[in-house]
């Protein structure tokens, strides 16, 4: 991660439908309890001194739940500063279905895992795939089709994205 590298990811969101801010640790749970239209599900996250132990934010839940939830919290992985995009991991843990079925999704992801092109990205991901990752999300925005004319969201997925970057990890 560089500086430069966030930079470049910010000014990629801001050529989304996305909403998004930088926060450090101290300033996260606010900025998730923010974004959270309950009931809302989600995933540990990977970060030191962060977490979501202590919010509204259902760590198991159940597949009624996740249907129900207008709300989702996953990590994200390498975020690729040239497109505005975020990986989310597919594991066992849920993220995939926290990250698809709520109407909004909010990602966290990590300054220090920001990089520039998808190269970069792609390489973090080999290295993870060794290591057992067998499939992986590239969310560019929110769901969105354009087959009837204008971009309708939520088509087959979210229809809100928010991207919560922590500046200090």
């Amino acid at each position: 991660m560089t500086s430069a590298a966030v930079e470049t990811f910010e000014r990629s969101l801001e050529n989304l439908p996305v909403t998004f801010e930088r926060v450090d640790s101290g300033e996260f749970r606010s900025a998730v309890e923010s974004r959270i239209d309950p009931p809302a599900v989600g995933v540990s996250l990977p970060f030191d001194g962060v977490s979501l132990e202590d919010t509204s934010v259902n760590l198991n839940p159940t597949s009624e739940d996740v249907l129900e939830a207008r709300t989702g919290v996953t990590p994200g992985g390498p975020s690729i500063a040239e497109f505005g995009t975020v990986v989310v991991a597919s594991a066992f843990d849920g993220a995939s279905y926290a990250s698809l079925f709520p109407e909004t999704h909010v990602v966290v992801v990590a300054a220090s895992e920001i990089v520039e092109t998808i190269d970069d990205a792609l390489e973090t991901l080999a290295g993870e795939i060794d290591g057992g990752l067998t499939s992986a999300i590239l969310t560019t925005g929110p769901s969105a089709t354009a087959d009837m004319g204008a971009p309708v969201y939520g088509a087959h997925g979210p229809e809100s994205l928010h991207v919560i970057i922590l500046g200090d990890r």
